[in-house]
């Protein structure tokens, strides 16, 4: 793979409820020069998204064929369906932008496995169970049964915080906000500094 030696690719994962999708967002918004990693996915579109812009949207058979041809860095199988970044994506994008991954755990470790990728990995997490289970119920996009699934794998999913390289609690949007900024400003300022030095 080629690419800027300045491009970067930032992780976001957490459990469901605690915010990333909305701070990759924010992120894109006030960085242009960021791409959010649009992930295929078997799970039906919800009424707020937009095929090819929130997901690719694909029938099961259409990504286990993908599967087999070996073309994802990264898939999961996340209550019943799956979801995954296609390799083609990441490498047309990434030759002239940061991207940035909203996935989960299980992806973060695969796609951990190209040590050619440079990746920021950062983990975020709700105060604990109660709260996460307030904010599933808030955002109303989710059934009683999806809400009691998300909750119930929240204490599966902080056992992998060890495998990122920044753990935030997000408390407040902003401040968590400012604070995965600081980390991006002060990673790429250093990838600056290395590549002028090995010049």
């Amino acid at each position: 793979m080629s690419h800027d030696i300045k491009n970067i690719m930032v992780i976001l994962s957490s459990p469901s409820g605690v915010g990333k999708t909305t701070i990759t967002k924010k992120i894109q918004q006030k960085y242009p020069n960021f791409k959010i990693s649009v992930s295929h996915t078997t799970r039906s579109p919800r009424s707020n998204e937009i095929d090819g812009v929130d997901y690719f949207f694909v029938s099961h058979k259409k990504f286990e064929e993908l599967i087999k041809k070996n073309k994802f860095y990264e898939f999961a199988k996340i209550f019943n369906n799956y979801y995954g970044t296609l390799k083609k994506n990441v490498d047309d994008n990434i030759k002239k932008n940061d991207i940035i991954f909203d996935i989960d755990w299980q992806g973060t470790k695969q796609l951990s496995k190209f040590k050619k990728l440079k990746l920021v990995k950062i983990f975020l997490i709700a105060n604990n169970k109660e709260e996460l289970k307030k904010r599933l119920i808030k955002r109303n996009q989710n059934t009683k049964e999806e809400i009691n699934n998300r909750y119930n794998s929240f204490e599966d999913d902080i056992k992998h915080w060890n495998d990122y390289d920044y753990i935030i609690i997000n408390q407040n949007l902003e401040t968590c906000f400012k604070q995965i900024e600081k980390i991006i400003q002060n990673y790429k300022k250093n990838l600056i500094i290395s590549s002028q030095i090995f010049q």
